[in-house]
């Protein structure tokens, strides 16, 4: 079965075995062949008598009433001749038979309830390929999710021969990390320009029961994580979470068919272009303007460079950020959820494309990750691009640490780059009000601290920068703590109130992680903070930014004003 053939397989074409039904507004599974009476479609029941008709004929008492004139069940027919017609059945709203279509779908693809089912079932399956990359996740978590997505420039595949650097193993050409917040309010997509200078560290590869431990290399393309000296997904995984401090659930890999086969499975994708553009390395000619594109060109599209901003990586992934804000909006239009045909290439296209971590290699593993994942509204889904800076060479960036840590901080910290929870920012404002009030002299904070971190020497390093930087002599290294903390706490009694919202302002504590007693301390008693795996280093603050930081590349998924220049 290939891509462009929607499916057929044995003269067996899945969209086709669905029929609509108007009486019911929902579309019905025929899995029988046409000439079985059972299975007869409502295009192919007689047409019920027409109304114009003086008088109808009286049916035979052992026929089957028509649908059209079958009652509710437990509502008997009322004995009022033959010529008597019952009210017609209202009409369902287009989102019922969305809705009515896309559970059937669900059970027809998913159940496996009938041969053809389980057959198309299979081939689904049979599509996915899988990566073994040392970890178990399962396919949804009940906290926030990060997943990884590569887009590969591996020459494999039809018609892919054109493209890539010749004898290529294929790079990490185009790599996002799709955070997804806990409560699925919102997510924040970053991308990680390909020629970002970078370390990557040891991974172990696994590959038929054989594990084997590559070496990691200082100062170089970050592409390189992927391919290069028999790297595989595992170490883009591993590279990504050293350089944001996020923690990956699972990964999605393509190659350069997934936007060819998933462009066209959706009907086009609509992009606009602030000037014309004739690239002859990418092949891409389009007008000024909005073109709905598809195929070999969308696939040129995402690939361009060299006829736009300032012929970078960076500009080129302003243009595939653009594509794939675009793209979601086209899956979730109804449009495409209620095309069976659309479905089924979608489907088919997707895990035909696709290569996984074994915690999402099976279709109903995908469809949980996928029905979860779709509760986020596009409004507040966000693209941008990890901020960096240029190299001395011309041809490669450098990590702007100055922006890419509070950005990474916020998405590590669930905060929204669209803030749209009005009751995150409800919380957020009693937080802001355990920090007002007086803040007592450096001098006159007493603190123990304690390292909950799991993280060496971080109490004492913690330490050292209150007394030498920050003025605070009465603290003291309270050594580790009974347990290892995901937040950093800072306990304290009424009349220490001072001491810590002066430690809190100091350290970048916020309001949650302090925690009140209810009777006053002794003069000369110590304040108890326990850092946690939050904390980043002594003067490093703990609480992410309410804000991105200023000047980062940013675009809304649900924003269609946007044009390449």
């Amino acid at each position: 079965m290939d891509a462009q053939g929607h499916g057929q397989a044995d003269d067996f074409d899945p969209a086709d075995q669905w029929v609509f039904d108007p009486n019911t507004g929902s579309y019905e599974l025929r899995l029988n062949p046409a000439g079985d009476s059972a299975d007869i479609t409502p295009e192919e029941r007689p047409a019920p008598r027409s109304r114009s008709r003086r008088r109808a004929e009286p049916e035979p008492p052992t026929a089957t009433p028509s649908r059209g004139r079958r009652r509710a069940a437990g509502k008997p027919e009322k004995p009022t001749g033959p010529t008597s017609r019952r009210k017609p059945k209202p009409k369902k709203s287009k989102a019922k038979k969305v809705l009515y279509w896309t559970s059937g779908t669900l059970a027809f693809i998913l159940v496996g309830g009938s041969v053809a089912a389980y057959l198309v079932y299979q081939h689904l399956n049979n599509n996915i390929k899988k990566v073994d990359v040392g970890e178990n996740n399962a396919a949804v978590s009940d906290g926030p999710m990060n997943i990884l997505v590569i887009g590969t420039d591996k020459r494999d595949g039809k018609g892919n021969e054109g493209y890539g650097d010749a004898g290529s193993v294929g790079h990490a050409d185009t790599t996002l990390l799709f955070h997804v917040s806990k409560d699925r309010t919102n997510a924040t997509a970053l991308s990680i320009p390909r020629d970002m200078i970078t370390d990557i560290p040891d991974c172990v590869t696994r590959k038929d029961g054989t594990k084997k431990t590559i070496p990691g290399e200082e100062g170089v393309r970050f592409n390189t994580s992927l391919g290069q000296e028999e790297r595989d997904p595992s170490c883009t995984w591993a590279t990504v979470e050293k350089i944001t401090g996020l923690q990956i659930n699972h990964f999605l890999m393509a190659d350069f068919n997934a936007v060819k086969t998933l462009s066209s499975a959706v009907g086009g994708v609509e992009v606009c272009l602030g000037k014309d553009i004739d690239d002859p390395k990418s092949h891409l000619k389009l007008s000024k303007g909005r073109h709905t594109i598809e195929g070999e060109q969308a696939l040129a599209f995402v690939r361009t460079r060299h006829s736009v901003g300032f012929e970078s990586d960076l500009d080129r992934i302003k243009l595939q950020q653009q594509f794939l804000s675009s793209m979601m909006r086209k899956m979730k239009s109804s449009g495409t959820l209620t095309s069976p045909t659309k479905m089924w290439d979608l489907a088919n296209s997707a895990t035909k494309a696709l290569t996984v971590d074994t915690g999402i290699g099976t279709v109903n593993k995908l469809k949980d990750l996928a029905l979860n994942l779709s509760k986020v509204d596009l409004k507040n889904v966000t693209f941008a691009t990890v901020p960096v800076v240029d190299n001395t060479d011309g041809a490669t960036v450098l990590l702007d640490k100055a922006k890419a840590e509070p950005l990474f901080a916020m998405v590590r910290q669930d905060v929204s780059l669209t803030e749209v929870k009005k009751k995150e920012k409800a919380d957020k404002a009693k937080e802001a009000a355990r920090l007002k009030g007086p803040k007592a002299d450096p001098a006159n904070v007493r603190v123990k601290v304690l390292n909950g971190s799991g993280k060496m020497g971080a109490a004492q390093e913690t330490v050292d920068w209150m007394q030498n930087t920050e003025g605070m002599l009465r603290t003291s290294n309270g050594g580790n703590a009974s347990a290892n903390l995901k937040k950093t706490t800072l306990e304290y009694a009424p009349n220490q109130a001072d001491q810590a919202r002066r430690l809190a302002d100091s350290m970048g504590l916020p309001g949650s992680a302090l925690k009140e007693g209810t009777k006053d301390a002794a003069p000369m008693a110590e304040m108890t903070l326990t850092l946690g795996a939050d904390f980043k280093g002594a003067g490093t603050p703990i609480t992410a930014p309410a804000k991105a930081p200023k000047d980062i590349q940013r675009v809304e998924a649900d924003d269609k004003s946007v044009c390449a220049k």
